[in-house]
């Protein structure tokens, strides 16, 4: 197995590692059976790729072996954004060449300096994703990593543009949707819950993400301040709603309307967990 060295890492604040430290026990509690989680968001630009990541180094922290799946072999980031290098100055391969049948599994997983993270990225852009994706060999890839990692974090395109993470589902354990506060409409939320649904994968919850502390009743009372731009204007931010498994969860509702956050009757509400009975 090669190595790369991921550059352009930023530290992150104590705030942001408390948060990212909640998402992590949120998403233990939601049972030591969900190994393989996709995240995808209505639209790009919600912070979904920069959550992946932070989130799995998170995981890292806590002792876990993470995998990280750059899925999008449409307009991917990581590598860019990155400036991922391997060590030994070859090339860096991607799932596209392995789900074309070029590479095998251990020539495009890659070691990163952060032990026990380790990166499988999308490879070169392709006219026909989808068609990849829904061939034989995503599934033997996901059979295979299950049992190398503690979790395997899966970053998708946006469901509301593409449809490769509803495919993608089909294979996880469970899925999790990116909202950017005030960016996107609960109706476009809850049409992408609907279509994961109908893919049968369990549906985790959601993160809030870019939320503005001073204008936000519930997180600006415990958090306060503002960490929506952490990164920078596009889709760098710190999440500060997180997942809660199947807990069913309460907002004030115009604090809803104000975060344009996804609403629904059961498990997919951004906000305030319940205690459980």
């Amino acid at each position: 197995m090669h190595a790369v060295k991921l550059n352009e890492i930023r530290q992150q604040s104590n705030m942001m590692r408390e948060a990212l430290r909640e998402l992590r026990t949120n998403i233990r509690f939601c049972g030591d059976d969900i190994k393989t989680i996709l995240f995808t968001s209505v639209m790009p630009n919600e912070g979904k790729s920069t959550v992946v990541m932070n989130l799995a180094r998170s995981l890292v922290d806590a002792g876990n072996m993470v995998l990280v799946i750059d899925s999008d072999m449409r307009k991917s980031v990581l590598v860019g954004r990155h400036k991922a290098r391997r060590t030994d100055g070859g090339e860096v391969y991607g799932l596209s060449h392995f789900l074309s049948g070029q590479m095998d599994l251990e020539e495009v997983v890659y070691q990163t300096q952060f032990p026990q993270l380790y990166m499988l990225f999308a490879g070169p852009a392709v006219v026909n994703p989808t068609e990849l994706l829904e061939n034989k060999y995503f599934p033997r890839l996901i059979h295979a990593v299950r049992s190398r990692f503690d979790y395997v974090l899966i970053d998708c395109a946006p469901l509301g543009a593409a449809i490769d993470a509803a495919v993608i589902a089909k294979e996880c354990d469970g899925a999790a949707i990116v909202i950017s506060q005030g960016e996107v409409s609960s109706k476009a939320c809850l049409n992408v819950k609907k279509q994961l649904e109908a893919s049968g994968v369990r549906i985790l919850g959601a993160v809030l993400n870019k939320v503005d502390m001073k204008k936000s009743k519930y997180y600006g009372k415990y958090y306060g301040g503002y960490y929506g731009k952490y990164y920078g204007k596009e889709e760098n931010t710190t999440p500060k709603a997180d997942i809660r498994g199947e807990v069913k969860m309460q907002m004030d509702l115009e604090e809803i309307r104000k975060a344009s956050s996804a609403l629904a009757e059961d498990n997919f509400v951004a906000g305030r967990p319940e205690r459980r009975k």
